[in-house]
């Protein structure tokens, strides 16, 4: 999921240096929402997995 938001994130940059501001806006939006999509499960995925049954 990291690697989808860094996809977007280059997107985004190569959209805007050729001008295209609505594609890039968008790329950008998209690069935000799954970085911090990725954040949460990250830290879901910390705090569940330390946790010790028996």
């Amino acid at each position: 999921m990291l690697r989808l938001a860094v996809l977007f994130l280059i997107i985004a940059i190569v959209a805007a240096l050729f001008g295209f501001g609505g594609i890039a806006g968008t790329a950008s939006s998209i690069a935000q929402i799954l970085f911090f999509l990725f954040l949460v499960l990250f830290v879901v995925a910390l705090i569940f997995g330390r946790r010790v049954i028996g």
